[in-house]
């Protein structure tokens, strides 16, 4: 069935395919002004590898994990033009702003053909491309999937390509936490990774797996590493949201937290996630002691449904959509599937007529979640985008968004690998 969108009534969608602005000099120096004098009170390390004597044009490639990030990252391309790649939720009411720093706006996980013009755009006028492959925050604080596209992208366009990857920005705000800070440093590496001469030797896969190697992170092997104690006694509060099934009982969204303490709600087992950023049980085994291989783990479980044919999510959700910039329309209550067979399927009704958004598995190579969305309102939602709208949906069940994320990617690379 085809997508019937939602009608409007003659308002206009932001129109995402339109070249950006080269930015202006005086924005590049403003930029690295503000974001130097805002790193002045923070203890942050630049290492910078491979760098010396490169010049524009070239693409950054860089890990997410919070806003410290762009800030970071200006210390880095210092007042060379950038052009950043920003989600269209990035625009919101700020459209004049964003433009006239040379923002490219998109929506995520679309098929969007004008990004590529763009892209081509920025690096025709010499400048820097800045991306965000993963294309999210990360959730656990280790690296998300890197579609096969990027290695496609810097095969075509020929120029260096520098990776960075942030230390210590997850351990400082955890997007299952964001709003409460820790006192963490942060090391950020800078690092050529290709040549154009490099690049003309290498195939599209080739390239990818590189990217991808030089972007495996884990911030919490990282923390134990170099000794960083998190001694806030809030450390733990949100870690629910990610790990969200019972290793001990297998029950899956019953989880809680509080403090510095983990713990089921249906068998009642707690773990304490000690100042190292390590787990241990209060009682018997601690089956994950590290952070990362729960939330590892709870994917397996969700591939190993996909794989026996029982996974199906349904829930009605309540849906905001954002076809402009400045404002989230309320749609009301809809209905919503997941499934290996047909994707997303999103069902409602807005102003008397329905609407209906198909997203095919290999449409969505992964899933946009929020956890407490600060722009509409502070609980959980996930974002399903076509190429001129997006759809923020509340579901009604308890802490499921983790898992419809994992399921997205699964059945996303199944359906690549036929």
């Amino acid at each position: 069935m085809n997508n019937i969108d939602v009608n409007y009534k003659n308002k206009k969608r932001y129109k995402t395919a339109k070249y950006p602005i080269r930015q202006p000099l005086f924005f590049t120096g403003l930029i690295w002004l503000l974001c130097k004098i805002d790193l002045m009170n923070k203890d942050y390390k630049i290492d910078k590898i491979n760098m010396e004597g490169l010049k524009p044009p070239y693409i950054v490639l860089s890990n997410h994990m919070y806003f410290i990030d762009f800030k970071l990252a200006a210390m880095i391309t210092g007042l060379s033009r950038v052009n950043n790649v920003v989600s269209i939720d990035g625009y919101y009411r700020r459209p004049w702003l964003m433009e006239l720093i040379g923002a490219i706006c998109t929506r995520k996980y679309t098929m969007d053909l004008h990004l590529l013009k763009s892209i081509r755009k920025v690096i025709s006028r010499g400048d820097i491309l800045f991306m965000y492959p993963e294309a999210r925050y990360s959730p656990c604080g280790i690296n998300s999937y890197i579609p096969e596209s990027v290695g496609m992208l810097v095969k075509r366009l020929k120029v260096p390509v520098v990776t960075i990857v942030h230390h210590g920005n997850h351990l400082y705000s955890p997007f299952w936490n964001f709003r409460k800070k820790r006192r963490v440093p942060f090391h950020t590496v800078a690092t050529q990774l290709l040549t154009p001469e490099d690049i003309n030797s290498m195939t599209d896969a080739e390239i990818n797996a590189k990217i991808r190697e030089a972007m495996t992170y884990d911030e919490y092997k990282y923390q134990k590493e170099n000794n960083i104690l998190v001694t806030e006694p809030f450390r733990a509060e949100g870690l629910h949201k990610v790990l969200y099934q019972c290793p001990h009982c297998k029950t899956e969204s019953k989880m809680a937290s509080e403090g510095a303490e983990l713990f089921c709600r249906e068998c009642g087992k707690r773990w304490r996630m000690n100042e190292d950023g390590t787990l241990t049980a209060h009682d018997g085994e601690t089956e994950f002691s590290h952070i990362p291989d729960w939330f590892l783990w709870e994917r397996e479980q969700v591939k190993a449904q996909i794989e026996r044919g029982e996974y199906f999510f349904e829930d009605e959700v309540e849906v905001y959509s954002f076809p402009r910039c400045y404002r989230f329309i309320p749609l009301g209550r809809a209905r919503v599937t997941h499934d290996a067979e047909r994707g997303f399927v999103l069902e409602g009704e807005y102003r008397g007529e329905r609407y209906y958004i198909n997203r095919e598995p290999l449409q969505m190579n992964s899933l946009h979640v929020e956890y407490d969305y600060c722009y509409i309102k502070p609980f959980d939602c996930f974002d399903i985008s076509t190429e001129n709208d997006s759809f923020y949906c509340y579901p009604t069940r308890e802490n499921v968004i983790t898992k419809l994320a994992f399921a997205t990617e699964i059945i996303y690379e199944k359906n690549m690998n036929k």
